[in-house]
């Protein structure tokens, strides 16, 4: 059975009546008007699938009804069928230039006007799956290409907050961030600061700098990151430096040595960044407590971690300069990994960091046991190492 409603416009009641029977056993539901003023009304009242139109009728004739439908944004697209007795071409060609669907001429054969309702019906139901086909299209497109800015923002966003910080700050997304999103964890921090910077920076141009430190940033932050690690903070001449993983002091050990020997690589080709000699670095990490989090304003944030670690590990890097060092972890460190006979250790000083008043056996990382066996017995005096 059919569903569609089709309005018959006829100022002859006989014709109505007509065509009521004509339609209505096909299954059909018709609504009639006798005039073009009725046909405007019934049809914003009902909105037809399908409109047989009339054109001789006073007052108003088909053309003007057929013109003001066209006009109508919300019946517009409504197809309407012309049955008149004007066979004249210009007639017909009026009829069709008002953008009516057909144009059929009385006397009508009964078949001819059921096939024709039938094409016609079954023809607009086509073109409205195909624009709800196009529509779903567009939308997917549109979806698609606002999923690929979205994806491509998140991946430069990645560039200034490292994922770990992120989840740590926004485990429900980036739209999640807000100011004095914090987290508590304990953590080892990692400070690295290039020796005589001040006096390299006098000697080149700037935009040499910019190559070699990027170049330099790029080595580190791949050995930071393979060992569980992320980078906080660069600092210029420096960087800080956050593991939070488990293992997160001998992945900090670790990821030092690591950065030792990604020096030395560098320096193999330190000429070629306009670089009068090799570069040096000290290395200091401790490990505390941390708060990752977002600091700021409402207006300008920035995503951070902040704690007595940070500014201990920062300390002891200075005072590898003291000690002539290249690496020094304080015991808070040492005590944190579970076999710190893994790593070749020399005690160096017990004292307090500038601006502290807590004291801190200091330990040189001298290297790794490349063969130890984590699973081998603890060595219980920490000085048999030394």
């Amino acid at each position: 059975m059919n569903s569609s409603y089709i309005l018959l416009v006829d100022d002859e009641p006989m014709n109505l009546i007509l065509l009521e029977h004509l339609l209505e056993p096909e299954g059909y539901e018709t609504f009639a008007a006798d005039s073009g003023a009725q046909a405007l009304a019934t049809a914003k009242q009902v909105r037809p699938s399908l409109i047989l139109l009339d054109v001789m009728m006073p007052e108003m004739d088909g053309f003007e009804v057929c013109r003001q439908l066209r006009a109508d944004p919300d019946l517009q697209s409504v197809p309407i069928i012309f049955l008149t007795a004007l066979s004249d071409d210009e007639s017909r060609l009026k009829g069709l230039g008002l953008m009516g669907d057909d144009y059929l001429t009385k006397p009508i054969s009964n078949s001819l006007v059921l096939a024709k309702v039938a094409n016609t019906l079954r023809l607009t139901q086509m073109r409205a799956t195909e624009f709800r086909v196009e529509i779903r299209e567009q939308a997917q497109r549109q979806v698609n290409a606002a999923w690929n800015i979205s994806e491509s923002l998140l991946e430069k966003f990645r560039l200034f907050v490292p994922d770990q910080l992120l989840n740590r700050i926004a485990p429900k997304g980036v739209e999640s961030i807000q100011l004095g999103n914090a987290i508590e964890a304990e953590v080892t921090a990692l400070f690295c600061d290039i020796r005589g910077f001040t006096s390299i920076v006098e000697t080149q141009p700037a935009a040499d700098t910019f190559e070699w430190l990027n170049a330099f940033f790029s080595r580190m932050n791949q050995v930071i990151t393979d060992n569980g690690g992320f980078i906080d903070k660069f600092m210029g001449d420096a960087l800080m430096a956050v593991f939070d993983r488990p293992h997160h002091a001998q992945n900090a050990l670790t990821a030092a040595l690591s950065m030792q020997q990604t020096l030395t690589e560098f320096n193999r080709t330190y000429e070629q960044y306009n670089l009068q000699q090799p570069l040096k670095v000290g290395i200091g990490i401790h490990t505390g407590t941390a708060v990752m989090g977002t600091i700021g304003s409402d207006r300008r944030m920035d995503s951070t971690v902040i704690g007595d670690v940070i500014n201990t590990a920062s300390r002891l890097e200075e005072l590898t300069k003291l000690y002539k060092c290249p690496i020094l972890a304080s015991d808070r460190v040492i005590a944190e990994i579970k076999h710190p006979e893994a790593f070749q250790l020399r005690w160096v000083d017990r004292i307090a960091p500038r601006g502290k008043q807590q004291e801190y056996d200091l330990y040189e990382v001298l290297g790794a046991y490349p063969d130890f066996v984590l699973d081998a017995p603890l060595v219980k005096d920490l000085e048999t190492l030394i």
